[in-house]
């Protein structure tokens, strides 16, 4: 007889007892996380705290020594590389927002769709009506619908973040990783960008690591604090702010 219903998952991403070394220097230090389906989280820390570290183990780029590394509660994260990972539905914004310079906003969005496609399928690949309308969605969505047919290079520095954001959504992730996206942006665009990571966070889960407060606040969501590659505090920002070993550690320099 076949089961009618589906467990429910607990832990869009679980890490426990993860550690990594590179050349005796503990970057990872017995550092365990759990992060739920659909939420927004915010990775806080000195640098070298170990922040880029755990993106890259979580992604593939880098694998664990020792520690479990689970997606969806029961899929093994370290026995896949950055592809699988990626076509599972884990998506990564690099800090440096990585646009096609000479392509316009939408050429942009349309590539990021073809996905891995070789450059043979790509050019031969038409966008279905429904794809479009989705494009469309997302280029609203993300406050570029005045700035479809601009080319990439044309943009703000925050605009072109925004485009990448746009870049990652179109393939549908179940999970963002968003490394500081708020660096060198305008007042107005990082608060913008805490608006747009709020309503991407009603269907996606989603971390973002960074170093700018105002812009956590406006997150208004749980925060983690690292500290030599452990958890040194959790919860809300008002709760990790007051806590004296993060004054010390962090927010006092």
């Amino acid at each position: 007889m076949l089961e009618t219903s589906h467990k429910k998952v607990q832990s869009i991403l679980y890490l426990s007892g993860v550690t990594k070394s590179f050349d005796g220097f503990k970057a990872i230090n017995n550092l365990s996380l759990d992060i739920a389906p659909g939420e927004l989280r915010a990775i806080i820390g000195p640098n070298g705290a170990g922040k880029s570290t755990m993106m890259d183990i979580i992604t593939g780029k880098t694998k664990p020594d020792e520690g479990d590394v689970k997606f969806k509660d029961t899929i093994d994260l370290t026995r896949h590389d950055e592809t699988d990972i990626a076509n599972m539905g884990i998506g990564r914004k690099f800090q440096k927002p990585t646009v096609i310079e000479s392509l316009t906003v939408w050429d942009n969005m349309e590539l990021a769709l073809a996905g891995n496609r070789g450059i043979f399928q790509t050019l031969f690949w038409k966008l279905s009506d429904d794809k479009k309308l989705r494009i469309e969605e997302i280029i609203k969505q993300i406050g570029l619908a005045e700035k479809t047919d601009d080319l990439a290079q044309n943009l703000s520095h925050g605009q072109k973040q925004w485009l990448e954001i746009g870049m990652l959504l179109i393939q549908e992730p179940e999970v963002l990783l968003v490394d500081e996206p708020a660096g060198g942006m305008t007042d107005y665009e990082t608060m913008e960008t805490a608006k747009l990571l709020k309503e991407i966070s009603q269907e996606h889960s989603v971390i973002v690591v960074e170093h700018d407060m105002d812009f956590v606040r406006a997150l208004d969501c749980k925060v983690t604090v690292l500290h030599e590659g452990s958890v040194l505090a959790e919860g809300t920002l008002d709760k990790v702010s007051s806590d004296k070993r993060v004054v010390e550690v962090y927010l006092g320099r």
